[in-house]
């Protein structure tokens, strides 16, 4: 089953001598139950795909399907309805409410959706057992390491119930050990709940977690390929065969 797919999609900003076409032409399938990594170097137009993967941004032409829906043709009103019940957002910098707790945080957006409070405490209670922050649901973000707020974050992301789950740099404010371990807790996701990911980034060892990768540059998919990480599971299991 296709969760995502674009066809032919662009993103251009201002006019003639100004023109700037930051994705050109981009086709790519996204599949439920898979982490899907795009890598590229800073300025390739990574960035604004995943801004119209997740329906922040209309394209200029072309079409994104999200769960069969074309985002392009929805209004504002629209994509910001569908971003709330269908699409969850992981960013470098966690965007975490400072004067709320880690619980507060997660039950948030369920609350801004007209959940009644007590379910939506008891979604938030679970996803934080999920990524493993049951036992600092009471604490607020500035009593908590920068893993453990990402880990938080990821709880908020998964409360909605998403389609698809999108990452911007999610470890760049990370150390390396917490980056490792936000990388395995979205791996597992993806192994055990068929949680479909995709994660923007420009480290190697970031996307060597995913199934699949893709190259970009100049807006535009330069290449794609699997994973390290898929490639030595295909290896071991023809191996095993």
């Amino acid at each position: 089953m296709c969760v995502l797919e674009t066809r032919g999609v662009t993103k251009s900003y201002g006019t003639g001598e100004v023109l700037v076409e930051a994705v050109r032409g981009v086709d790519l399938r996204v599949r439920k139950g898979e982490f899907l990594a795009i890598m590229g170097p800073s300025g390739s137009g990574k960035t604004t795909l995943l801004s119209l993967l997740g329906g922040i941004e209309p394209p200029t032409s072309g079409q994104v399907l999200l769960e069969g829906v074309d985002l392009a043709t929805l209004n504002d009103d629209q994509r910001t309805l569908i971003r709330r019940e269908r699409v969850g957002f992981i960013f470098q910098l966690f965007n975490l409410l400072p004067i709320l707790t880690a619980l507060e945080n997660v039950a948030l957006p369920l609350e801004l959706d007209a959940v009644p409070a007590a379910e939506a405490k008891q979604r938030a209670s679970e996803m934080l057992e999920m990524v493993g922050m049951s036992s600092r649901s009471d604490h607020v973000p500035g009593a908590l390491s920068g893993g453990e707020q990402q880990r938080v974050a990821v709880a908020r992301a998964l409360a909605i119930r998403p389609a698809i789950l999108l990452a911007d740099e999610p470890t760049g404010s990370l150390d390396r050990a917490n980056g490792q371990r936000l990388m395995k807790l979205l791996r597992r996701l993806v192994d055990q709940n068929q949680q479909t990911i995709v994660v923007v980034t420009h480290d190697s060892a970031v996307a060597g977690q995913a199934d699949r990768v893709l190259h970009f540059c100049d807006g535009q998919v330069a290449d794609a390929e699997d994973s390290p990480l898929q490639r030595a599971v295909e290896g071991a299991v023809r191996k095993r065969d």
